[in-house]
């Protein structure tokens, strides 16, 4: 039993609905019903009658909510204290365009709520630097995607998202279910200026050459419009009119991670890859250790 299983339990209890339960903390219901029935079995009781209507307290339960209350009150007292005896912190995150949605959302909500006094600042890197400014020790902690080279850089994996390729909505390849990269080969592809990390290169610009240099999405999309250039994307993002992607075949995932530097994990980078570990797990997607 942990202090999360019983703001979860909490949040239940209140509310008398796990859907509006889920919402109020942010996450999908899946994984919060999992982890009241695993408090349960922890605990050895049923704490919560449930219905088609909702939820109701059992008495075991009533029990624990009044306990679990003052339990959450005093561990809130004694992270604002251990805060206010540390003075103000600072954390400067590093994000890569749109790459933290929707991850990012709940765990600025979360971040916040665990620590309140500290003070954020954000720096969005263009596609030119993968790292966002960590490796220049910029940022502390990053919300980027790789393939790049992480030599002093930890990673863990939050999501993995299927790519597709980029096209005008009226190229003859649009609407197709499936592109094949051969299909692909005569055509040019955007590319990032020299000096960009080799790895990150090679996987967006999809192998292709002879397109123009883009450092932002927005340069990227401006190229698909009035040259028909083509590039590579998670299918999940959304595009203005006038542009879509296709799935292509063979290519591997995007995957978004949070990054920060071997040499430097104080406590807020710590706790800020923990929340963001978690929070991706609420969906039930993977979160392996370094690539």
């Amino acid at each position: 039993m942990d202090l999360r299983s019983l703001r979860y339990f909490v949040a239940v209890a209140e509310e008398r609905h796990f859907g509006r339960a889920a919402a109020r903390l942010h996450m999908t219901q899946p994984p919060l019903s999992r982890a009241i029935k695993q408090l349960e079995t922890d605990l050895g009781a049923i704490l919560l009658e449930r219905s088609p209507s909702g939820v109701a307290l059992t008495p075991a339960g009533t029990a624990l909510y009044d306990e679990a209350r003052t339990l959450l009150a005093g561990a809130d007292q004694v992270r604002a204290r251990v805060a206010a005896a540390a003075g103000p912190g600072t954390l400067t995150l590093g994000t890569l365009a749109d790459s933290s949605e929707p991850v990012g959302i709940r765990l600025a909500s979360e971040f916040r709520e665990r620590h309140p006094g500290v003070r954020i600042s954000v720096r969005e890197a263009d596609l030119t630097d993968p790292t966002t400014g960590l490796r220049a020790g910029l940022v502390d902690v990053a919300l980027t995607r790789i393939p790049f080279d992480t030599t002093g850089i930890r990673t863990r994996v939050l999501r993995s998202d299927p790519m597709g390729v980029v096209l005008r909505a009226d190229d003859p390849l649009a609407g197709r279910a499936e592109v094949r990269r051969e299909e692909l080969a005569d055509r040019a592809w955007f590319r990032f200026p020299d000096g960009t990390d080799p790895q990150w290169q090679a996987f967006w610009s999809g192998g292709g050459t002879g397109g123009p240099v883009v450092r932002t999405v927005h340069e990227c999309l401006q190229a698909v419009l009035w040259n028909g250039t083509v590039g590579l994307a998670p299918l999940a993002h959304s595009f203005p009119e006038g542009v879509t992607t296709v799935p292509l075949a063979g290519c591997p995932p995007s995957r978004l991670v949070v990054a920060w530097r071997e040499d430097s994990t104080p406590p807020l980078v710590r706790s800020f890859v923990e929340l963001a570990v978690r929070i991706a797990g609420l969906d039930g997607r993977e979160t392996p250790a370094n690539p």
